[in-house]
């Protein structure tokens, strides 16, 4: 009995070394050095390439939460981040060199995996395989999954608005109507006079932008344009784009406004909102300087950053059952961010549980997901439950948890009661499963 795994990053590393820990052979196939990617540098496992730092460690922080979940679950990953830690004070960094050196170390030598060096064009459908590519996957295998799920549910590139938690929300200054009254009412609108529109495009065009990467091209689709761009072509453009007043009245003023920012909720719950249309190379801290002009948002705390960068990744909602398999081809399963998942931590979470479940699945035993009140479960929750029109690659953040059922504490001591019910349920979890 083995199990295939395809690719030797983060995702594909951690799920190789689930599978083996638990006594079944891995075939774990990376292609570097023999075809190289124009971001990697090195043939290593689970090399670094955007970043060193894992982020934060504190508890009253979801990544951090979600860190401390994954050394209860005896990640190879954050066994290799602990032991090549560098001081970042509330952050958790590495040195690049020894945590890659580390993980293909364990890997290498582990009796059970077999690294093979070659590059996958055909995925099988009759043995049991994780697809752990990650967003720079070869055109090849692109072109084999995309066969497998239909093309039109896998994605080549990121165009990510920000979003924003409910509570910081100024609610006095926003109203929730659909355009011409349609619908119950689901978008919040932030209304702006001519002043204020043309201040903020004025600061939006001044704004510092994050660089391109050496392996990204600057090639943008027109439907989903960052928002700065669509501003370089004109003081009006955006007021005829995705700020456009059309259809909506302020009931404050009874008027239709100059211009209007729309907030979709991006969850049941509505405890996150998306800025429509708001897609963007802003450095984040120009982000809050900016987006923070719009009234309704001087407070705003955002759960993610906008953002445009080249990526790999399916439609999780449509095609991924909760348990990360294909839902057209249960023996494959998918990890890292091809699920649909941003950050280090966060492939490295789904390459876990697509390890644990592919065992599962190998030795008969009932399949498991993780409970929503855990970061691992809440960002699987999220893969399972998210609009697919809407779909975008997300971090963990703590508006996708299941709120607290008591009264309003300080922030901090909320995301801790938060962090202690993970931890307890995670436990219970685990037991129960015998995981």
């Amino acid at each position: 009995m083995k199990i295939l795994v395809v690719g030797g990053g983060l995702a594909g590393s951690e799920a190789s070394w689930q599978i083996a820990q638990r006594g079944i052979k891995v075939k774990l196939y990376e292609m570097r050095p023999f075809k190289k990617t124009s971001a990697h540098r090195t043939d290593k496992l689970a090399e670094l390439v955007c970043s060193n730092s894992l982020r934060s460690k504190e508890l009253t922080k979801a990544v951090g939460l979600l860190k401390e979940e994954l050394k209860i679950l005896n990640s190879l990953i954050m066994e290799a981040a602990i032991n090549c830690e560098i001081k970042g004070g509330k952050s958790l960094i590495v040195d690049r060199e020894c945590f890659a050196s580390y993980i293909s170390d364990k890997i290498l030598n582990h009796p059970l995996i077999e690294v093979i060096r070659k590059e996958v064009v055909k995925i099988p459908t009759d043995e049991i395989v994780i697809i752990a590519t990650g967003p720079l996957t070869s055109a090849s295998l692109a072109e084999a999954l995309s066969k497998l799920i239909e093309v039109s549910y896998l994605h080549f590139y990121d165009a990510i608005s920000p979003i924003v938690y409910a509570d910081s929300i100024n609610w006095e200054k926003v109203f929730i109507a659909d355009r011409y009254l349609e619908g119950e009412g689901v978008y919040v609108n932030c209304p702006l006079t001519k002043e204020e529109y043309e201040k903020f495009v004025e600061e939006l065009l001044k704004a510092e932008k994050v660089a391109l990467h050496p392996f990204e091209e600057p090639k943008y689709f027109e439907g989903c344009l960052p928002i700065e761009v669509m501003a370089e072509r004109g003081i009006d453009t955006l007021r005829f784009g995705p700020m456009k007043p059309v259809g909506l009245k302020d009931p404050y003023t009874g008027k239709e406004p100059y211009a209007v920012v729309q907030l979709r909720p991006e969850n049941e719950e509505k405890t996150l909102y998306n800025l429509v249309g708001f897609q963007t190379k802003l450095k984040y801290s120009e982000q809050e300087r900016v987006f923070r002009m719009i009234p309704g948002l001087e407070k705003a705390e955002f759960a993610r950053f906008g953002s445009v960068h080249r990526n790999t990744f399916v439609n999780a909602p449509l095609v991924l059952e909760p348990t990360l398999q294909l839902k057209r081809y249960p023996k494959i399963f998918l990890a890292g961010q091809i699920t649909g998942v941003e950050g280090y931590v966060e492939s490295t979470a789904m390459g876990l549980i697509a390890g644990i479940n592919a065992v599962n699945l190998a030795q008969q035993k009932p399949l498991v997901v993780p409970p929503p009140e855990t970061a691992i479960g809440a960002l699987v929750n999220y893969l399972n439950r998210a609009h697919p029109k809407y779909f975008q690659p997300m971090n963990i953040n703590w508006g996708l948890f299941p709120p607290l059922k008591e009264e309003k504490s300080s922030k901090k001591l909320k995301y801790l009661k938060m962090a202690k019910r993970a931890l307890e349920t995670l436990k219970g979890w685990i037991e129960k499963n015998q995981i």
